[in-house]
């Protein structure tokens, strides 16, 4: 096995080493050195078994000069392993698991606070919020989008596959699901923006190639509060059709194990593997947060499009172990919007009609999923109201 690659993505208080080879082993980790002792510098090393040093890391010392980490060492540590040595400033904790298909080790470090947060990108200004109205009562209720701001401020939008990756073929050849999913982000993201006045990141606004693992870094390095994967559903059947949401956690059922093996681009047994090293990464996850809001878009999207369209049919709120949902910090969720592998939902899906009526309902979700768990953003505006009555 050849250790043969090493991405970085990081932000203040958090990094993400995604280190690449071309096959499976095993391996070891350990921090050295006590940083609360005052050891210096704190190094975290892996251990790579039946492994060689690839010529991509052939290089003794690669830089890394983030809040976080200083560089990172990779060499050939014994004949048949390869060791990395990663050299800390900032430490709170790490996390570090892999995925197949192909193979990868994913190394998560987090550091302690910072105040700020820096992007790769400018930070668009907020829309624009309307007047207060008067009520009856002669309150003044604020735009909903300025009270949902104190609870959500910032989210991304994954737009599902792209690029060398077609996604599913529609029932028409011709429809992608990496097309879709693209506008439909666009869509959606607008969308946020006008109706809740958050801040929203694309993973991707171009029809461009991301690794899963980059899409959770791109969510995790912009500290979003919520992350959002949308998809096309496909099945064998034809007749196959109807809308569902997942959220992370062990797969229930066949189907859901049957459509994370799809969207993970992997096997049913690799799936079944990723489910036995779950428990550990899911341990601080946002499992609970991450079902409400699954709820209530999955419900909002059928009671909005069932009353636009016929043959909607609900599949409901499910759970399995999606590669793009892994690690994230924040509630997340992925979206399969409609079966593209079904011809009267691979024509809607390709209507920007229905793209709009399927981007609304997730957005009416998302604002009474904020509405359940930040209610102190509506309370401050009613108590302000009837003191000032």
């Amino acid at each position: 096995m050849a250790v043969n690659g090493l991405r970085i993505w990081s932000n203040p208080s958090y990094t993400r080493i995604v280190i690449d080879a071309d096959n499976e082993t095993s391996y070891r980790h350990k921090l050295i050195g006590d940083e609360a002792a005052g050891d210096k510098p704190l190094q975290l090393q892996i251990d790579f078994d039946n492994s060689r040093l690839g010529e991509n890391l052939n290089k003794g010392v690669i830089p890394i000069n983030d809040d976080l980490l200083t560089d990172a060492k990779p060499s050939q540590h014994t004949p048949d392993s390869v060791r990395v040595i990663i050299d800390i400033k900032s430490f709170k904790t790490y996390k570090i698991f892999s995925l197949k298909n192909p193979f990868k080790t994913i190394i998560d470090v987090w550091g302690r606070e910072a105040k700020s947060v820096t992007s790769s990108e400018p930070t668009p200004e907020p829309p624009e919020l309307p007047s207060p109205i008067p009520t009856k009562k002669g309150r003044m209720v604020h735009d909903l989008a300025k009270q949902l701001a104190l609870g959500v401020k910032r989210i991304v939008i994954d737009a599902g596959h792209g690029g060398k990756d077609v996604g599913a073929v529609g029932y028409y050849g011709s429809v992608y699901e990496k097309h879709v999913t693209l506008d439909i982000a666009k869509k959606l993201a607008q969308k946020i923006r006008q109706r809740l006045g958050c801040e929203v990141f694309l993973t991707r606004t171009t029809d461009k190639w991301l690794s899963l693992e980059e899409r959770t870094a791109i969510a995790n390095t912009k500290n979003a509060d919520l992350f959002i994967s949308v998809h096309t559903n496909a099945s064998k059947s034809r007749d196959a059709h109807g809308l569902e949401t997942y959220f992370l956690n062990l797969a229930t059922d066949d189907n859901a194990i049957l459509v994370a093996a799809r969207e993970n681009a992997t096997s049913r047994k690799n799936i079944s593997d990723l489910q036995t090293i779950l428990h550990d990464l899911m341990k601080n996850s946002k499992i609970n947060e991450s079902s409400r809001l699954a709820a209530h878009v999955q419900n909002a999207m059928y009671r909005n499009l069932r009353a636009r369209y016929s043959a909607i049919k609900s599949k409901g709120v499910k759970q399995a172990p999606f590669y793009v949902l892994i690690g994230a910090q924040m509630p997340s969720i992925l979206i399969e919007t409609s079966f593209i592998s079904n011809k009267r939902e691979c024509e809607r899906l390709n209507n920007p009609a229905y793209q709009d009526a399927l981007c609304e309902s997730i957005v009416s979700g998302i604002s009474k999923y904020i509405r359940e768990t930040h209610p102190t953003a509506f309370m401050k505006e009613e108590t302000a109201a009837d003191n000032a009555g």
